[in-house]
C-alpha cells in the first residue's frame, strides 16, 4: 500500500470514527428521553408497539482491588500477572 493509499485510509477512519461519536451521542440522547420518561412514570418496563422497553437495576459485587493492595500489599503482589497488549491509535 502506497503512502497516499495508507493516508487516505486514516482519514477514512478519522471521519468513520468521528460519525461513530456523533451517532453514539444521538443514540445516548434518544435513550435519555425514554428513561426520563420511565422515572417520571416510576416504571422499569414499557410496552410501546411491538417493543418492550426495560431498564431494570443490576445488583453486582465487585472485588475492591485497591482496598486490597492499601491492606495487603505483600499478598497483593504475589498474585499480580503482568499482561502485555498492544495499543493502537492515530494522533
Amino acid at each position: 500500500m502506497s503512502k497516499n493509499e495508507l493516508k487516505s485510509k486514516v482519514q477514512e477512519l478519522r471521519e468513520l470514527k468521528t460519525l461513530a461519536e456523533e451517532l453514539q451521542a444521538e443514540i445516548t440522547a434518544i435513550e435519555d428521553v425514554i428513561k426520563e420518561k420511565m422515572i417520571l412514570d416510576n416504571i422499569e418496563e414499557l410496552q410501546v408497539g411491538t417493543f418492550k422497553i426495560r431498564w431494570t437495576k443490576v445488583n453486582s459485587n465487585r472485588f475492591d482491588t485497591t482496598a486490597f493492595k492499601n491492606k495487603y500489599a505483600d499478598l497483593y503482589s504475589q498474585y499480580l500477572k503482568q499482561n502485555i497488549t498492544r495499543r493502537f491509535s492515530i494522533v
